[in-house]
């Protein structure tokens, strides 16, 4: 692959334009075809038409990708009578790696219901008004027909999806492309969180940037125009477009900014490992920790001054989340709900990732300090993105156009060539930048950490550094203290290895089928109902559970054994549930043998060192920049009690919890 430097390509011009045309009926033989991609890397493509049978317009849709080595093909037909009369629709195959889709609709206007005929069982949902039959976020030709239906109908406030819910649709600009005008709209109800797609003046559907039914970055580009440099684009506009959006619901959660902040008679722990100080006032100024005081004086002028009564509530650190992967805006509320005040983005796409850094950074959008892993793969049958190096230049180009980009790490995933890994590392330090990742298919975890690694992503690459896991067979016996394991945990401690477990994913992943998720993580009963299905799935079955249970022990052994030899942890979630599962991590460390305080500098302290920036950000000390958490309780005595959270406070920011909640649809 041919490296091209950092550019938006083609022009871009936002304004007001022209309303589209009140919709009409297409004329029959309509057809197309749409180019997918997934972290901006194309991976298939949907071809779809439209044709008159009997009377009756009939779209057909035949839409495919491979993601990571996984076929994810999907047949629909959706029949219509008019562009405002739909009458079925009927869907089989995948929406994604892990979502199986046979669905059929059938529209009853005498009766004004839809019947819905899913895994062998019938519902029934009543037809409104305003009630259109789309099945989530693919096949692409029916948001096209989506977007028609609404034009057509007069932009209803809102459209009745059975099974789904209500759809919203807002007109989020124009811009200008290859001389032509494309009209923008953000479109929520299909999926958690905002879509953005752009029609034409024939109202044939350009563009889409979305999220696939495993919440990975999804786009879809009309054929003719597919390139590199018109998805660049699109997804930089549906950055600023879903921010816009996102940011007229957040923000009754973020109280104006203040030069000076005063949190006073609080008990603060402040993540150095020093015992609790009690009853003091911590004072902001310019988005800096001032001072703190055990007088509790306030300052001698209170002009402009916000003063927060901390009586009885404990404020720690602002939380790190070090393995997330900010696919969507909404996760930026959900992260300072949740307490957390930086992430590191362990591998995202290119020019979305640094689109929603640069939007934070410049306030023009709502959450967390983010800081970029920038992630590189080799070409392979389970290749991830767009970013590819196959040979030593490659490889250096990458590193060096990361940095460029302000990248503060690189992140090598599964199909790089081992024999790349120590080009890339050596790059990369020489570039003053530090390098994780998964260990490369072909290689074993002692070979990445001697090859360069400073980090490891994923539990299960110590496990199977202990003992040989195949997929589907019983976990044999295993001994932590082997001669094998003793080397491999030594080397891990000779280079300092950052250890990014990510415990609360592999524990909702290896729960039984009759172990409830909300019984470790009633979160669960928090998050927006499109995500509900898909993250409380039924866990093992009955024949698994045995090899599952197992599986999590030896991960949970691991992670005690690098804890008691001191390697540095870091919490992170790799999404999981969101918001909520960093806390787990706190919580499973302390089972594993953390102290509560060792527990949550694993999300404060430690990864502020992982990251080369400890001197301004892990602690509440002086000088450091005001990120901190207000909780209700003491994290000290219950590790639970970092859920309790009264205020989030990011570089002296004020933001209230339930208002960000339910900006993203969560339940406070």
């Amino acid at each position: 692959m041919q490296l091209q430097p950092y550019r938006f390509g083609l022009a871009l011009f936002l304004a007001i334009g022209p309303c589209l045309a009140h919709a009409q009926d297409k004329p029959a033989g309509e057809q197309g075809t749409f180019t997918l991609y997934k972290f901006a890397r194309a991976i298939g493509k949907e071809t779809w038409s439209i044709n008159v049978e009997s009377g009756k317009s009939i779209l057909r849709s035949d839409f495919k990708f491979t993601d990571r080595n996984t076929p994810v093909p999907l047949k629909a037909t959706y029949t219509f009578a008019s562009i405002t009369q739909p009458l079925s629709l009927e869907v089989d195959g995948n929406s994604s790696r892990f979502s199986k889709l046979k669905d059929s609709f059938t529209f009853d206007a005498q009766r004004g219901k839809v019947a819905l005929v899913r895994d062998g069982k019938t519902s029934e949902y009543p037809a409104g008004p305003h009630t259109f039959l789309i099945d989530g976020y693919s096949p692409v030709a029916m948001q096209q027909q989506l977007m028609r239906y609404w034009l057509a109908s007069g932009k209803p406030a809102s459209i009745d999806v059975p099974a789904l819910g209500a759809v919203r649709i807002e007109p989020a600009g124009d811009l200008t492309l290859n001389a032509k005008t494309l009209h923008g709209y953000t479109v929520s109800g299909l999926v958690w969180g905002s879509e953005s797609l752009w029609l034409d003046d024939a109202q044939q559907l350009v563009a889409l940037v979305s999220n696939d039914a495993e919440f990975d970055h999804f786009e879809a580009v009309r054929e003719e125009i597919a390139s590199e440099a018109s998805l660049t684009v699109f997804t930089r506009q549906a950055v600023l477009n879903n921010l816009q959006a996102l940011g007229k619901l957040a923000a009754s959660a973020k109280q104006p900014v203040a030069k000076k902040l005063a949190i006073t008679h609080v008990d603060l722990i402040d993540g150095t490992g020093a015992a609790t100080r009690r009853d003091v006032t911590v004072l902001v100024e310019n988005g800096k920790i001032a001072r703190i005081d055990p007088q509790n004086t306030l300052p001698a002028s209170t002009s402009g001054l916000v003063v927060i009564d901390g009586r009885g509530k404990f404020l720690i650190p602002g939380l790190w989340d070090m393995h997330a992967h900010y696919e969507q805006v909404e996760w930026g509320p959900i992260y300072l709900a949740a307490g957390v005040t930086t992430v590191r983005d362990c591998g995202n796409e290119f020019d979305y990732i640094l689109a929603v850094r640069d939007a934070l950074q410049s306030d023009r959008g709502i959450g967390p300090r983010l800081l970029v892993a920038g992630i590189v793969d080799g070409t392979g049958p389970a290749t991830l993105g767009a970013v590819i190096a196959d040979t030593p230049e490659q490889a250096r180009e990458v590193v060096r156009r990361y940095k460029k980009a302000g990248a503060l790490q690189i992140k090598i995933y599964s199909s790089m060539k081992p024999a790349l890994v120590p080009v890339i590392t050596e790059e990369a330090h020489r570039l003053g930048m530090t390098v994780t990742g998964h260990v490369p298919i072909g290689m074993t975890a002692s070979q990445a950490v001697a090859a360069g690694y400073d980090g490891i992503n994923h539990l299960q690459y110590l496990a199977s550094e202990v003992v040989k896991l195949e997929r589907g067979k019983p976990v044999p016996p295993w001994d932590l203290h082997s001669p094998q394991a003793e080397k491999f945990f030594d080397l891990l401690q000779q280079h300092h290895t950052v250890i990014d477990d990510t415990v609360a994913l592999y524990e909702s992943q290896l729960q039984a089928g009759d172990t409830p998720l909300r019984t470790f993580e009633p979160g669960i009963d928090h998050v927006a109902a499109p995500l509900v299905a898909a993250l409380d799935s039924p866990g093992a079955t009955p024949e698994q559970a045995k090899r599952m249970h197992d599986v999590y022990a030896l991960m949970l052994a691991a992670l005690s054994e690098a804890h008691r030899r001191g390697l540095p942890i870091v919490a992170g979630t790799d999404q999981a549930i969101p918001g909520y599962s960093l806390h787990r991590e706190m919580e499973i460390y302390v089972q594993a043998g953390f102290t509560p305080m060792e527990a949550l500098q694993a999300a404060t302290i430690v990864p502020a060192r992982a990251m080369k920036l400890d001197r301004e950000l892990g602690t509440v000390e002086v000088g450091k920049r005001a990120d901190m958490v207000l909780l209700d309780a003491d994290p000290l005595q219950d590790i639970h009690n970092t859920r309790r959270i009264s205020k989030t406070i990011s570089g002296g920011s004020v933001y209230d919890p339930a208002p960000l909640w339910r900006s993203v649809d969560f339940k406070p």
